[in-house]
């Protein structure tokens, strides 16, 4: 069975331009081209396309989805993985509607809240284990440590300052400078920075860190949010800073 590029554009509520751009990236290819010059799609396409839509939904850009897919040649497997960090995700999300509907009831009755259903959802805890695996358990006691001692007004700054520093990232990237520029230089020097608040800031923890935001999309989104492939920019950007900048 197969379709055609509209019937699966539409279905999969995207563009046929879409389409024959994953197409011309060697991303999807169809699986045959008719004598009119339409292409068809197979049903092994509609499920790499599934798998395509779902990496594109955790923030990956289109190279780092093509290095994913040839990586992963097992499709049973593959998809496995996608439905557990699916499912993750539903459970997380699941959580802060249930938190906002308490809140929502609790302010129109007039009833105190409770902390632990309000903040049901938004734990910043969720990477203590990732981040004890990776650089022991005082760095991540450390940074917790740090963020309970701050007050609302400095985690939005805290925060902020992050989202600002991806939206450079996102612009310097698009305006064609490449990482090794002073500009960007500048902007790895400023990250180090903001990481130098909560832990101490090697050439180890920042290479590691920064081969991290590309290869786990729940970091990598948030700077590709500011345009496909910002992520990997940020990691060379980091990574040449730290090997010029930083000691071990």
């Amino acid at each position: 069975m197969e379709w055609s590029i509209q019937e699966i554009a539409r279905r999969a509520g995207t563009t046929s331009r879409t389409l024959r751009h994953y197409g011309d990236v060697g991303l999807l290819v169809p699986s045959r081209t008719g004598a009119n010059g339409y292409r068809y799609y197979d049903q092994e396409a509609l499920v790499r396309l599934q798998r395509i839509l779902l990496l594109r939904e955790l923030g990956l850009s289109l190279p780092a989805i093509k290095d994913v897919l040839e990586g992963q040649r097992d499709t049973a497997t593959a998809l496995r993985a996608h439905l557990r960090l699916l499912e993750r995700e539903r459970e997380r999300i699941g959580r802060q509607i249930a938190s906002v509907r308490t809140t929502l009831h609790r302010t129109e009755q007039g009833e105190e809240l409770m902390a632990e259903e309000v903040l049901d959802g938004f734990d910043h805890t969720a990477y203590e284990q990732e981040v004890t695996e990776r650089w022991g358990r005082e760095a991540y006691a450390r940074g917790d440590r740090w963020w309970r001692g701050l007050g609302e007004a400095e985690r939005a700054a805290f925060q902020g300052e992050h989202d600002a520093l991806a939206r450079a990232y996102g612009e310097a990237r698009a305006a064609g400078l490449e990482a090794g520029d002073d500009a960007v230089q500048d902007l790895a020097r400023r990250h180090c920075a903001w990481l130098s608040v909560t832990t101490e800031v090697t050439r180890a923890y920042v290479t590691g860190l920064a081969e991290m935001y590309v290869a786990d999309p729940r970091f990598g989104r948030n700077y590709d949010r500011y345009g496909d492939g910002t992520a990997v920019f940020v990691r060379d950007a980091l990574t040449i800073y730290a090997r010029h900048r930083l000691s071990d």
